[in-house]
């Protein structure tokens, strides 16, 4: 039970941590209401007038969406491979060259539907 101390510790840490600062800049921050704030804003789209309905975002933001996400998970699994990958022998090597063919193909589909083209 010993080994879970400094966890428990840090995790009461962050909770308080995370606490303070919401009611911090609660309490401290300004309070400037306005129409402006409540406006719809996404990634510099400007919003549709309120009487014409839900509006559909363009491919694009999905597009960039899943780049980040790709690249995100590549991050997760090649790191913790990249420090161990002499315990993991010829099975991680072919994990990783499965994993990095899948990416691979992901990357490639992205790279089809224009989701790389900065416009």
């Amino acid at each position: 039970m010993e080994v879970y101390v400094p966890v428990v510790i840090m995790l009461a840490i962050g909770i308080g941590f995370g606490i303070v600062s919401a009611v911090g800049s609660r309490i401290v921050g300004p309070r400037r209401e306005n129409r402006a704030k409540y406006d719809p804003y996404e990634c510099g789209i400007e919003p549709a007038p309120a009487t014409s309905g839900p509006t559909k975002f363009p491919v694009k933001f999905y597009l960039t969406a899943m780049l980040f996400i790709v690249f995100d998970i590549e991050i997760i699994f090649l790191v913790p491979w990249a420090v161990h990958h002499d315990v993991l022998g010829i099975f991680g090597f072919w994990a990783v060259l499965m994993f990095i063919a899948a990416l691979f193909v992901a990357y490639a589909y992205e790279w089809r539907r224009g989701g790389l083209d900065w416009d």
